[in-house]
């Protein structure tokens, strides 16, 4: 069975940092992407980023471009988001996603549950 399990949210003043992580486990697959996205108070989804498995580089939203990093551990499968700078318009849950093996046309699709992220002084 796969999971994804995202932690490290929490509350961050304006121009703060968190570093929010995704773990998947019970996946065997080398041909994968991973992604995140966003879902602020009354708002949609919003893919924040997203990068595949033998990628270099991820893909940025432009709301997070030069603020958010993601660094990866191919062998955990794991991903962390490195939020720097933030503003309250971050405020948002965060989710997880695994999707493969060609993530423009995903056979599969696996969310994790979420992590909250408040920016707020």
């Amino acid at each position: 069975q796969v999971q994804l399990v995202e932690s490290g949210g929490g509350l961050a003043q304006p121009g703060g940092s968190l570093r929010p992580s995704c773990a998947a486990s019970g996946f065997t697959s080398s041909s994968y992407a991973m992604r995140c996205a966003r879902q602020a108070p009354g708002k949609g989804l919003e893919c924040v980023f997203g990068i595949h498995r033998a990628a270099i580089a991820a893909v940025y939203a432009d709301s997070v471009k030069g603020r958010f990093t993601i660094s990866r551990d191919n062998a955990k499968s794991s991903v962390y988001l490195q939020m720097n700078n933030l503003k309250p318009e971050d405020t948002a849950v965060y989710y997880c996603s695994l999707l493969g093996p060609n993530p423009s046309f995903p056979l599969y699709d696996y969310w994790g549950q979420g992590v909250q992220v408040t920016v707020s002084s």
